[in-house]
């Protein structure tokens, strides 16, 4: 996949893991640049680097892929990690995947544990304000390439549940927060939100094997969604060139 003569260039934030290194290797595959970002693990951040690689059609003789340390929750480096990736891949970007977010397991049903105000700030911090941030920091160089961003948020954001409230209410900014993108980066800009029910990647297999199971009862096609199910999503809305303000629901028809 190319735009015009050249390959499109990515950044993935949390990209070394889940759905991030699962859209970043479907991304490999089709010929796009990638930019992973990662918080902490840098030794799985390589691998990942050196795996895209290996997958990759495109001539290794150029830097296709590279690994930017960034913390999602700090507007700064937000800021600088839209700067490193960009000049890694030779000032341009075409496509951001914003994958981070926080959440904290609680009883959604108990208000009492749905009231600590350290779980909030966090939410709204990593679930709308560092994608605010990163619109922000990437929209020149979006806008320059007719290029697309595209936010991980939930089915907790669309139908309340999930792994707390906080959480739930902050996905359902984020999809707002992304229609409201949409608007603003038109006519140059696409901005689209995938919105996934449980996925059993690290963080989902913390709950219990009863409530994964109870999950998967309650959709229509009795299957979860994978990280490679929402890769394609997301890789269907960067080909799109029409589509912008879309929440794309991945939930086995979970919220009919």
């Amino acid at each position: 996949m190319s735009g015009q003569d050249h390959p499109l260039v990515a950044l993935i934030t949390a990209g070394t893991a889940g759905l991030g290194a699962a859209t970043a290797r479907l991304f490999a595959r089709n010929g796009l640049r990638v930019v992973v970002n990662y918080s902490t693990n840098s030794a799985r951040a390589t691998a990942l680097v050196k795996e895209l690689q290996s997958l990759s059609p495109l001539d290794l003789a150029q830097t296709n892929f590279v690994a930017v340390q960034a913390d999602l929750s700090e507007r700064d480096h937000v800021s600088r990690l839209v700067r490193d990736a960009a000049a890694a891949m030779g000032d341009r970007l075409d496509v951001v995947f914003s994958n981070g977010g926080w959440t904290h397991l609680r009883n959604f049903t108990d208000l009492e544990d749905n009231m600590e105000e350290d779980d909030w700030d966090r939410c709204f911090a990593m679930n709308v304000k560092s994608h605010l941030w990163l619109m922000h920091a990437a929209k020149p160089y979006l806008d320059t390439h007719e290029g697309v961003f595209i936010t991980t948020a939930s089915l907790a954001g669309v139908k309340v549940g999930g792994s707390s409230l906080a959480y739930s209410v902050t996905k359902a900014a984020q999809i707002h927060l992304a229609k409201g993108l949409a608007v603003i980066g038109a006519p140059r800009i696409r901005v689209n939100t995938v919105s996934p029910g449980l996925m059993l990647t690290e963080w989902g297999l913390r709950f219990p094997p009863e409530a994964q199971e109870k999950m998967r009862e309650q959709t229509k096609l009795k299957r979860l969604a994978t990280v490679e199910d929402v890769a394609q999503q997301v890789l269907c809305f960067v080909r799109s060139k029409t589509v912008t303000g879309i929440n794309a629901v991945i939930d086995g028809g979970m919220a009919l």
